[in-house]
């Protein structure tokens, strides 16, 4: 059984879902990175499958400045299918606006399910 690699999973997943903006583009890197049956929790809601995960992160990146973009803080760690991974958003050359974190959990080689945290004040 070959390991995850939970850093590349979790910034192609940081790149290719939630800072792209082009709906169908995001549902393509959404079908190679999740589960057809995956989760994406937010602190505020939780949605099932592709298109519901796909719904959820325009309606996130509808909330930011169009200029906003997540970058992440660090590498992602992970082990026994548990990946974690430290982003901000803000500018691309400005001061961050929000941090949070992403913890995955992958089912054969795929996140399963994601949860959003996003650190209080900001």
């Amino acid at each position: 059984m070959q390991a995850l690699d939970y850093d590349r999973l979790l910034q192609a997943n940081l790149a290719s879902v939630f800072n792209e903006r082009d709906p169908e583009r995001r549902l393509i890197a959404i079908g190679e990175l999740y589960a057809a049956d995956a989760t994406l929790n937010e602190p505020e809601t939780s949605v099932i499958g592709h298109a519901s995960i796909s719904d959820a992160v325009t309606a996130v990146l509808a909330s930011l400045p169009a200029d906003f973009v997540f970058s992440a803080i660090g590498p992602a760690l992970g082990h026994h299918g548990i990946g974690r991974l430290r982003w901000q958003a803000g500018p691309p050359d400005g001061p961050s606006a929000v941090t949070g974190m992403d913890i995955a959990h992958f089912q054969d080689g795929r996140i399963h399910s994601l949860y959003v945290f996003i650190e209080p004040g900001t």
